[in-house]
């Protein structure tokens, strides 16, 4: 994702800064020049960038602090701030309430990614417990009805249109009024787009919007075009009541932040980023994780949240028991690449630990490790309860690993790789032995403390030192706070 290059290179500038023995004037200014650098090759634009520089340099005045001061955490803090400046539009979006039906229209030029776009946004709410709908009432493009069917199908959803209407405004009025009579909640209507800003589209985009009397109007915008984002989403705004903007292929271009910044400079809030083309390659976007996750800080409540949708809170509450016990055994390693596959792309999920940034797994490794996860899987699934259930590695002789390679189609060398693989994070699993599960409401600060020195062991050092020591540990686990998000975070249930 080419985000995570911009990411990659703010986070080293500040890496470098955190090397250096001594933090004067020199360094300072190194840091400041590398991030600049990265922000002008997005395309951000030059006033933003500068005012942002200046700013830094007022508020981190080096003579002025005291000696005590952690000025690396200082300067750190100082650049988050005004990233988060540049992004933030200001005000919230519209929120969709569940219960009553609301309807959604998508705007925007041609070829932006809309009818991609209205199908993700769909799958991203049915899976938070909507019931959503697709209405096409793109009648100027060929094949607009056709690629909408194929994604609805696909992901699972309803879908209205027709291939002999000509008329938009009549095709977005029956098909709202279709799925409001089928209790549908949430119905989207994607409308034309059109090569340039032209009038008719305005009007067509005007009529479809006064008939259907939308609840909330997307603007889903190309981010290749950089700073250009402003003059179109503030064009879209004079004419239609935009209230919110989604802005799609954020994994193609490097003008990626130019659009974001552009955006939130007219005052529009951005709700999601299209990072693939893929149904969950769709990101939430919100100003101070996704900037937190772009210097490498981690967005730990985003994790929470993304495991919990994986990982329904009522299931497994054995999980945690077992693996304070130290017991890892291949059904729980089974489920958790289960759980994995299910939290979408990687890449996303890397980007949410701290002292990790998206950069770290490129696109191919990306795909390579869930192919893995899936053969791993398949090999599993010619196992018998026993050996899935069995904490004894020593169980799979070699007849057993003959059966297993013979049942899922692979090689025997294959099947030895799972089992080595399986024996590493048993290893590392069986570190987190002695792990305190919090009964109810928060731990004490001593089952804290003792599970921060559990945890210290599994981390990987380089994870370790950018979370910030033993101590950065200990806050993290205090941030994390209650049981529900402790159990949240390794798939667990209970009170």
């Amino acid at each position: 994702m080419v985000l995570a290059q911009l990411g990659g290179s703010i986070s080293r500038a500040l890496q470098q800064m955190s090397n250096a023995t001594i933090i004067d004037e020199k360094v300072l200014n190194d840091c400041l020049n590398e991030i600049t650098r990265a922000l002008l090759q997005a395309d951000v634009q030059f006033k933003l960038v500068r005012d942002m520089s200046t700013n830094i340099k007022k508020i981190v005045n080096l003579e002025d602090l005291a000696a005590g001061h952690n000025k690396r955490r200082i300067i750190q803090q100082a650049v988050y701030n005004e990233l988060c400046k540049i992004l933030d539009p200001g005000k919230p979006s519209f929120t969709l309430k569940k219960g009553k039906p609301s309807v959604v229209m998508f705007v925007g030029l041609q070829g932006s990614g809309k009818t991609t776009t209205c199908t993700k946004y769909a799958y991203h709410h049915q899976k938070k417990g909507w019931k959503p709908a697709l209405v096409c009432a793109d009648t100027f493009r060929a094949g607009a009805f056709d690629q909408l069917k194929q994604n609805a199908t696909k992901a699972k959803i309803p879908f209205y249109g027709s291939y002999t209407e000509s008329d938009p405004v009549k095709i977005a009025v029956d098909g709202v009024e279709t799925f409001k009579k089928e209790n549908c909640d949430l119905i989207i209507v994607d409308t034309s787009g059109r090569h340039k800003q032209e009038a008719a589209l305005f009007e067509e985009m005007r009529q479809v919007s006064e008939a259907t009397k939308p609840d909330l109007v997307i603007f889903v915008m190309d981010s290749s075009i950089g700073q250009a984002a402003f003059d179109q989403a503030q064009a879209f705004r004079q004419s239609v009541a935009v209230g919110a903007v989604i802005v799609s292929k954020m994994d193609g271009h490097a003008k990626g932040g130019g659009a974001l910044s552009a955006v939130a400079a007219t005052k529009s809030p951005v709700i999601f980023i299209g990072t693939g083309e893929h149904m969950d390659e769709f990101e939430v976007f919100d100003v101070k994780p996704f900037v937190s996750r772009l210097l490498g800080m981690g967005d730990l409540s985003g994790l929470v949240n993304k495991i919990q949708d994986v990982v329904p809170m009522d299931q497994q509450p054995e999980l945690l028991q077992k693996l304070s016990e130290g017991q890892f055994t291949l059904r729980i390693m089974y489920e958790q690449f289960q759980n994995m596959l299910k939290m979408g792309p990687l890449g996303q999920v890397f980007s949410m630990l701290p002292g990790f940034s998206a950069e770290m797994m490129p696109k191919g490794r990306e795909k390579e490790s869930q192919a893995k996860f899936k053969r791993y899987m398949t090999m599993m699934d010619s196992m018998t309860n026993e050996e899935l259930d069995s904490t004894n590695p020593k169980i799979m002789t070699e007849s057993r690993i003959m059966r297993i390679a013979r049942g899922s189609g692979r090689l025997v060398h294959e099947v030895m790789e799972m089992l080595e693989e399986y024996k590493r994070l048993a290893k590392i699993f069986s570190k987190m032995k002695g792990l305190k599960i919090p009964k109810k409401g928060d731990m004490s600060s001593l089952s804290r403390n003792m599970n921060a020195q559990n945890m210290s062991k599994v981390l990987p050092p380089q994870m370790l030192k950018q979370i910030g020591g033993m101590g950065g540990l200990q806050n993290l686990m205090k941030q994390m706070g209650s049981a529900k998000d402790m159990m949240g975070m390794f798939g667990g249930g209970g009170e």
